[in-house]
């Protein structure tokens, strides 16, 4: 049976999961340790690979969840997707991280939101056919931002980014859901849509969405400003 292999690394959770066209996921590695994708990420992927084998699967492509989100996290994802591609010479997929996050069955509109430091967010908005409500875009937020979507009924608010609006955000439609986070296996069913439709990357080229430019901030270790 065919497989895509998935990776989402946008933010502090890393994980890797391999997801059948059925939806069952054959295998799946999550750390909820930290930023230490470097150092997990590829353990992650040998070991799933390996599952995989064993249950005569065949992986048929790449999906990497494509930004925005942690720029560093993502180089690694992306970097690690890209070379999988060009070892199995398989195609690659990018969903982006905010349409992944939603992805799971929503009955109402959904806005997800990744933590931009601050009061700034990564967000969009979707209705609950995933139509786009609102552009993916980097925000602070106010509390103002969604009235015109909050009007037209409920919205769900989820991601790690919804956590620091609940208070700024009162309308009596908002509903905050806790605890989503982006994780590999959502990737499989947009990826496998794509597939169908031929819609893959350009794997020499490809380049994750950052949103917003890189800044760097400067080292307090003496000897390395």
């Amino acid at each position: 049976m065919d497989c895509i292999l998935c990776i989402e690394t946008s933010t502090d959770v890393c994980s890797a999961a391999v997801v059948a066209t059925d939806g069952t996921i054959v295998a799946e590695r999550i750390s909820t340790q930290g930023r230490d994708h470097s150092a997990r990420l590829g353990v992650f992927i040998d070991e799933i690979i390996t599952e995989t084998t064993n249950h005569t699967h065949h992986i048929a492509a790449v999906a990497v969840s494509s930004g925005p989100g942690s720029y560093t996290g993502l180089r690694i994802g992306v970097s690690i997707a890209k070379g999988l591609c060009y070892g199995f010479q398989i195609p690659l997929i990018a969903i982006d991280t905010l349409t992944l996050l939603a992805y799971p069955g929503q009955s109402s509109a959904v806005c997800p939101m990744l933590d931009a430091r601050r009061m700034e967010v990564y967000t969009a908005a979707f209705d609950a056919g995933m139509n786009p409500l609102m552009p993916i875009s980097a925000m602070v937020i106010t509390g103002n931002e969604f009235a015109d979507i909050l009007n037209g009924g409920t919205v769900c608010f989820i991601g790690n980014g919804s956590d620091k609006c609940h208070e700024v955000i009162t309308h009596p439609n908002a509903i905050f859901i806790p605890g989503i986070t982006p994780l590999a296996s959502f990737l499989a069913e947009p990826a496998f849509e794509k597939l169908g439709m031929n819609q893959t990357e350009d794997v020499a080229y490809f380049e994750p969405f950052y949103l917003k430019d890189f800044v760097a901030i400067p080292s307090k270790i003496k000897g390395l400003r």
